[in-house]
Parts: C-alpha cells; structure tokens; sequence
C-alpha cells in the first residue's frame, strides 16, 4: 500500500466500515422480551434525550406529555424538534440517520411512511435487518434480575439469540442494602435488613443463581459520583465479599459506570438524570487492592476523563470503555478517542452504543465509525511523517483491536 494521505484515509474509512462490532453495553433485548425490547419510530422519537430536548424548546408541562399516548409524544416530538425548528442536536440527527438507512426520505417531513413499514416488520427479521445495516455482530444486554418484568423473561420465556449476549446488573446491591434485602427476599433469598456474615453468603449465592441462568460475559453497576472504596458501608463489605470473589471466580469483568446523577428534575423520568465529577482515586484503590480482578470503567464526566486515561497505564487491569451518555455526541467523542489513542495507543475500548431502542444502532454506530476512522487517519499520518509504514493488514488488525478484539480479550482467555 502507498502510504500517503488518501490512500490512507481511502483505506481506513473502507476498513472501518467493514469490520464488524461487538457492542458491549446496551439496553436492547431479543423477541423473547416482548415489550422491553423498544423499536420503531414512536420508540425512537421519544426516547429520553429528546423528551429532555423537547421540554426546553416547546411549553407543554411534562406533566401532560406524560399523559399523552406513545403515538401522541412521537408527534409532539417530531412537530416541535423537527418541523418547527432545525433538527441539528445529535439525537434528532440520529433519528434522521436512522430514517435513511431505512430507505425513507425525510425531507417530507411526515411520519406516515415510517409508521407503515414498522406496521409490516416481522421482528426477527428487523433485528436482522438492524444489526446487518450497522454491522454488529452481537449486542450486550443489560440483564437486571431486580426488575420484575425481566425476571419473569428469565424464568419462564427466555430464549437464547446468537445477536445478543448477557451482562449481570446490579445497581441496588450497592445502592441502598435495605432495598436490596427486601428484593432478594422477594426472589426467596432470605437476607435480613442487617449486613451480616449470612446476608453477605445469601448475596453470593444469589450472584450464582443468576450467572448459571444468563451465563453474563460481565457484571455491571452504575454509581453515583460520590461512590467511594474503601468506606465502612454495606457497598465495601459486598464488594470485598460478594462481588470481586464472585468475578474472580467466575473470571469475568467487574464493570463500573460512575457519574450519574439519578433524577435530579424527577418530573422528567428517565430524562431527568444528571451528570457530577468523581473522585477516581476510589477506582485506583480497587484496582490496586485488586489486581487478580479485573475492571471495565467508563465515566459520565468530561472532566474525568483524562485521569481515567492516566489509571489505565498505571493498571492493566482496568479497561477504559467507550463514550456514555451526555458524552455521546461527536466532538467529545472525537476529543476522548483522540486523548486515548495518545495516551493509551489501541489499548481501549472506543465506544459503545448503549442504545435503548433496536434502531439507534443505525445511527450511533454510522456516527462513532466515522469519528473513529478520522482519528486513525490522523494517528496513521502522523506515523507516516516519521518514516514508518503501516500496510491494509497492519490497519485491519488495529481496527479489529478497537472494535471487538480489546474487548474479548479482557473479559477471558477462552472467550
């Protein structure tokens, strides 16, 4: 291969396009879900984002959006945030993207013909449809076994489909005990209110249970920033008994989301979740005291984030992975993929779609390969002006690394 700019820049954005994804963390599900797995227009135009969006552009009072059908949100949605105005945010953007891959043209301005072609879809083959068009190769859920409506799938309609993979959540074991006791006890698992020896051995088989049921390729918990390690709450005494024995002995990840800020305007539900700065000096000592575990870690704010890259070369047991949340949108993107590849070459794990509806991944995977894909032109150019080459082979292996590779690697040798 010539290396100058456009051959490379011609050859990366080929390759980026072709190498499938393994999306690591998302909040979509197979048919055996039923309701709980969201798609279709409707889902997407009222998906959190924009009801936040549509809260300070237009006068309803959330309380009679709330009100409104699904149906009725999704124009609301549509006349205020796309009619009324320029659609130039990146979630109406994305809506927008997804729509054309689709095959359907915008610029009518009306929801008619998407609605009709959801009406026809056969959902299996949607989901077919969905992941071939964004090239995925397979999508991790996020599998609460506290949430009622998921546990009943578990236990009595699951079905295992070759495009999605479990991960383990478990938010209310380290959010508030005494809610988390009165949820094991509803499952038949006899913790009392008190975190004693018994209750720290009921967590644990309760952790079992579940893993012999979805077979999770990691565990998951989102935290508030102010979470701390080690302190003297119930959080430290299950995490050192429960969690990173468990993880340990199961040999998989322990994947911390820290920085979310639950419901600081909760009028808004979903959509009113904010964003606060962390102390990562709680993730240097676990993974420090813990260097037989292993620690996926992303970070909700910005301003974390150059610390983060900095833990990740001091330990090479934490993976730094992806771009969440009010970091999803391009030029953070850009800015964290660029400071990572810097500091941290190919050693991390870019991004995540963390999509709620099937057919964000239409639009957020389209969005972040193009990111991606400048970013290595740019890396590969700097290379270039030093002398040294890289050939198609060298460019695939790398982008393989980012895309799936880094994060099969780091769950387990015998992934």
């Amino acid at each position: 291969m010539h290396n100058t700019s456009n051959v490379i820049r011609t050859t990366v954005d080929t390759i980026v396009e072709e190498i499938p994804i393994a999306d690591m963390h998302t909040h979509i599900y197979p048919p055996s879900f039923g309701s709980l797995l969201l798609w279709g227009i409707d889902e997407l135009l009222t998906y959190h984002y924009l009801i936040a969006e549509v809260m300070q552009a237009a006068p309803l009072p959330v309380e009679t959006l709330w009100k409104l059908t699904r149906r009725e949100q999704a124009d609301y949605v549509w006349e205020h945030l796309f009619v009324r105005r320029s659609p130039i945010s990146e979630a109406c953007r994305g809506v927008l993207t997804c729509m054309q891959s689709l095959g359907f043209d915008a610029a009518k301005r009306n929801l008619k013909e998407a609605r009709l072609y959801f009406s026809e879809q056969n959902i299996d083959e949607y989901i077919e449809t969905v992941f071939r068009k964004a090239n995925v190769s397979y999508a991790v859920m996020t599998n609460d076994p506290f949430d009622g409506a998921e546990r009943n799938v578990w236990k009595t309609n699951y079905d295992e489909h070759p495009r999605f993979k479990a991960a383990l959540r478990i938010d209310p074991l380290l959010s508030n005990w005494e809610t988390a006791s009165n949820l094991l006890r509803e499952q038949g698992f006899e913790a009392g209110p008190s975190l004693t020896d018994s209750a720290l051995t009921v967590v644990r088989r309760f952790l079992d249970a579940w893993a012999d049921r979805m077979n999770p390729l990691y565990l998951a918990v989102s935290l508030h920033p102010n979470f701390r390690y080690p302190d003297d709450t119930p959080r430290t005494r299950i995490i050192d008994s429960c969690i990173l024995p468990f993880a340990q002995d199961r040999d998989i990840p322990f994947a911390l989301m820290i920085g979310v800020k639950k419901l600081i305007n909760p009028g808004l539900k979903l959509a009113g979740d904010g964003v606060g700065k962390t102390d990562l000096s709680n993730v240097e000592n676990l993974c420090l005291q813990h260097p037989a575990n292993r620690f996926l870690v992303t970070l909700l704010s910005r301003e974390n984030q150059h610390e983060l890259c900095v833990l990740a070369r001091k330990f090479p047991n934490l993976m730094p992975f992806g771009c969440w949340w009010f970091l999803n949108v391009p030029s953070i993107i850009e800015e964290i993929t660029r400071e990572r590849m810097e500091m941290l070459g190919l050693s991390f794990i870019p991004q995540h779609s963390d999509a709620r509806v099937l057919d964000q991944l239409l639009y957020k995977w389209p969005h972040s390969r193009r990111i991606i894909a400048n970013v290595l032109c740019d890396k590969y150019e700097d290379l270039m002006r030093t002398g040294w080459t890289v050939s198609v082979e060298d460019i695939r292996r790398d982008v393989m690394r980012l895309f799936s590779k880094n994060f099969e690697s780091f769950l387990s040798a015998d992934f």
